[in-house]
């Protein structure tokens, strides 16, 4: 042990002797540092001791750059500073030598003793471990107790924490499995905002999290299936339920109509709706009042019409869907998405509903299907519209509403103009009222559909004025045009309550008697007052004034009476088949239509209770009308007595180069005389009372003989003066005077009463001058009176003598073929041509 420690000493002492050297030196150092005068060796000495080795260098290196064998010196100065060094090491060793042995010697003695203990601690920790190996069996058996123990209730609280996930994970799929969708977002929400995040450690957690916004996606589409359903079930619903909302409108209406009635009869009560027209509240309210309201309300309905009333829209389709699907999109965040596309999907729904049928305008259930459609959408529009918050709003049903008011009444006005029967276009106005009375109840502006209204009826108007027409027509053509016979009193009373006719003579007569009209003046009377009724049909219900409904009236019954009845009338007078007499029973039957005009003002009176004296009142324009007819009755009277009187003179047959006459009238003539006694004598046969249409038929059958007397005349002249004709004899002179006197004493016999003096002889005048001047052979007379107001032959002119003297004139050329040798003959050829000279230059002067 000593052996072995003792070389080390030295060592330790020389380390101990380099300790105290170097501080030594250090101090040395440190004390030739304060000296302002080193050496050049001690400076360069004290850098090496004090600088890095890696800098150490640059220091040896100014050795060499210094004076020669500087070096040497510095060697010998750093052998004596490396002596120095050792000799203080060796001190501080020496200094230290005997405390280290000390130490050994003590360590010695304690490595004996810890060998021992060591023993001692070996053994008994032998003895320990034998004992305690029981123990610590046991104790790894409790301890691995306790960790199962302890993971036990980890477990059970981790499970406690996950049960309540997959409670509501089940939850989820129960309620997906039963279609609740909505109660199925809400746990999905929970799930993720409460439930998951509690153990989104464990990988069930995180498929469940996973899983859910597909399962969101999946009730996305299948709430928007639901939705489409939605809306193809409204769109086949629309139209049930547009049909039950009108039906409690007219319902509603009829209610308030006997509620007005009743307080005009003074049994008065106090209304449940607006007579004007049911409010919203009032249709919403009665489709959802129950049984016992509608019992209330209406004792004497039937159980079934009860059941009827409560029907509403929700009754009719179940908007749950519609409802669910809002719900999840708002859930979902979605809820503008759901808003636009319902939106528009209504609109492109609105348009299908507002496109009409082609032949809708045939029948009148199918405007009774355009209109419950519309009615049914806006209604399903309206229930959306106070049943959800914001998915349809008011400017938007507004705008639907506008945009379908306007396809609306384009559509009204372009089939309503195809209806030709009036009945369909009244149907379809009381349609027009109850769609626009429904739609007004909730809440939609309806006043563009009165105002086509207006339309409507002037459409009305036409076809009634058509319908009548052929009315007018029939009556006419089914009128025998001969005065009413009356054989008792109930007959007079029938015909009286039909027509207002009062004559006291006629009165007084006794029976049987004959009133002066024909069959077909009552019944064009009575359909004049069933046309006012039809008429009104159309202005009911239309919410208009009594002076509006009467102006109405009066301007309709004036359409009538102005256009179609005067139109009928020209009509039926100008028809060949109608004789003279049944033109003169056309002008008493007028006569009598025009003066019962003021008992049609007091009918529209008592109906309208507008008093005739008001201002805007119209009046009625039937006594121009029948004066029109009348005049046009008694022109073609004229008309077609000339063209029988010149179907007669067609029947001439004169020789004009006969020698003598027969010595009687022509055979047409006194057929045609014959003819006109006849015709006349009707004139005499009708009523010649002291009443308006004795003295018109009077006028009637004087103008009327005075007129045929002149066309006579003019066609008698006529034949003389015609062109063709290009000869005539004196004998036919003769026998046309013969006839020409026949004329005369017809119209000196007084075939009609009334003419004063010769008046109807004058209009033979002419005719009786020019004949008289050839007979007479008065040239001398006519020649110098001529021009004269006093002249016998006044009414001939130049140019007539001119005419019918060229003609004679001819005749005796050809016919005498030797009297140009006889003087007589001569004489009279001169005269002739000295006349037909003087004739012309009359003739001349009075043309220049």
């Amino acid at each position: 042990m000593s052996a072995n420690t003792t070389p080390h000493r030295p060592v330790m002492d020389s380390r101990h002797g380099d300790c105290k050297d170097r501080q030594t030196s250090t101090t040395i150092m440190a004390e030739n540092d304060t000296l302002e005068c080193v050496t050049e060796h001690e400076r360069i000495l004290q850098e090496i001791e004090s600088t890095d080795t890696a800098c150490v260098g640059p220091t040896l290196r100014s050795i060499y750059d210094d004076q020669p064998n500087a070096h040497k010196r510095f060697m010998e100065k750093l052998d004596a500073r490396i002596r120095n060094h050792d000799r203080e090491i060796e001190k501080m060793c020496n200094f230290h030598h005997q405390g280290f042995v000390d130490a050994i010697t003590e360590l010695l003695k304690v490595r004996a003793d810890s060998e021992k203990l060591m023993g001692q601690v070996t053994d008994t920790n032998r003895r320990l471990q034998h004992a305690g190996r029981e123990v610590t069996s046991q104790t790894d058996e409790v301890i691995h107790c306790r960790l199962q123990q302890r993971n036990m209730v980890t477990t059970v609280e981790k499970l406690q924490l996950c049960l309540p996930v997959l409670e509501m994970y089940s939850k989820l799929k129960e309620q997906l499995e039963s279609k609740r969708h909505y109660a199925a977002l809400k746990t999905m929400e929970q799930l993720e905002k409460v439930y998951i995040p509690r153990v989104s450690q464990y990988r069930f957690c995180q498929i469940m999290a996973e899983n859910l916004p597909r399962l969101r996606e999946e009730i996305k589409e299948i709430s928007m299936s639901d939705l489409k359903d939605f809306l193809e079930s409204i769109r086949k619903h629309s139209d049930k339920v547009g049909e039950m909302a009108m039906r409690q409108a007219q319902k509603h209406r009829t209610f308030n109509s006997a509620l007005t009635k009743q307080a005009c009869l003074g049994h008065y009560t106090k209304p449940v709706y607006s007579v004007i027209g049911p409010t919203h509240a009032h249709i919403h309210n009665a489709l959802m009042r129950d049984d016992d309201d509608v019992d209330d309300e209406d004792e004497d309905g039937t159980e079934e019409e009860a059941d009827e009333e409560i029907l509403m829209a929700h009754d009719l389709v179940d908007f749950s869907p519609v409802y669910r699907c809002l719900h999840i999109y708002t859930v979902l965040g979605n809820r503008e998405t759901f808003e636009n596309y319902y939106r528009k999907q209504r609109k492109k729904q609105a348009r299908l509903v507002l496109q009409p049928q082609g032949n809708m305008h045939e029948t009148v259930e199918g405007y009774t299907r355009y209109f419950n459609q519309i009615v049914g959408f806006f209604v399903v529009e309206d229930h959306i519209l106070h049943a959800t918050r914001g998915l349809v709003t008011r400017p938007f049903t507004d705008e639907l509403w506008n945009m379908a008011l306007s396809k609306i009444i384009a559509v009204l006005r372009t089939h309503s103009s195809y209806c030709d029967d009036p009945d369909l276009v009244l149907d379809l106005k009381n349609l027009i009222v109850i769609f626009a009375d429904t739609l007004q109840g909730y809440g939609f502006p309806v006043n563009r559909l009165f105002d086509l209204l207006f339309e409507v009826r002037d459409q009305y108007n036409e076809t009634l004025l058509k319908k009548w027409s052929l009315v007018f027509r029939e009556i006419f053509e089914l009128d025998n045009y001969s005065p009413i016979p009356v054989e008792t009193e109930e007959e007079y009373k029938l015909v009286i309550s039909r027509f207002p006719f009062h004559d006291a003579e006629i009165e007084k007569q006794d029976f049987p008697k004959k009133l002066p009209m024909s069959q077909s003046v009552p019944q064009i009377y009575t359909q004049v007052k069933e046309f006012i009724y039809a008429s009104l049909k159309f202005s009911e219900s239309l919410h208009r004034s009594s002076t509006e409904i009467d102006d109405m009236l009066r301007k309709s019954t004036n359409l009538l009476l102005t256009r179609t009845l005067n139109s009928c009338l020209q009509n039926h007078i100008k028809k060949p088949h109608i004789g003279l007499t049944e033109l003169v029973q056309i002008i008493i039957n007028t006569t009598h239509l025009e003066q019962a005009c003021r008992y049609l003002e007091d009918f529209i009176t008592n109906i309208t209770n507008v008093s005739p004296e008001t201002v805007h009142t119209t009046r009625l324009y039937g006594l121009s009308t029948f004066k029109d007819a009348r005049h046009a009755a008694e022109g073609e009277i004229y008309t077609k007595l000339n063209q029988k009187i010149d179907e007669f003179i067609q029947l001439a047959d004169y020789d004009w180069n006969m020698a003598e006459s027969d010595g009687r009238a022509s055979g047409y003539l006194m057929d045609l005389i014959n003819f006109l006694r006849s015709t006349f004598q009707v004139f005499t046969h009708l009523p010649n009372n002291n009443n308006d249409h004795g003295s018109m038929s009077g006028k009637v059958a004087q103008t009327a003989c005075m007129s045929a007397c002149k066309h006579l005349s003019t066609s008698l002249m006529q034949m003389l003066l015609d062109t063709e004709l290009k000869q005539i004899s004196m004998g036919a002179i003769q026998q046309f005077n013969l006839d020409v006197i026949q004329c005369e004493l017809f119209a000196s016999s007084e075939p009609v009463p009334g003419f004063q003096g010769d008046t109807l002889q004058m209009a033979f005048i002419d005719l009786r001058q020019l004949l008289d001047l050839f007979l007479v052979w008065d040239w001398s007379t006519y020649l110098a009176d001529y021009g004269q107001p006093t002249s016998k032959y006044l009414r001939v002119s130049p140019a007539t003598a001119l005419a019918l003297l060229e003609k004679m004139k001819d005749t005796s050329k050809k016919n005498n073929i030797f009297s140009q040798f006889r003087k007589n003959e001569r004489d009279k050829q001169k005269l002739i041509e000295t006349v037909v000279k003087q004739l012309r230059s009359l003739v001349n002067l009075m043309s220049s």
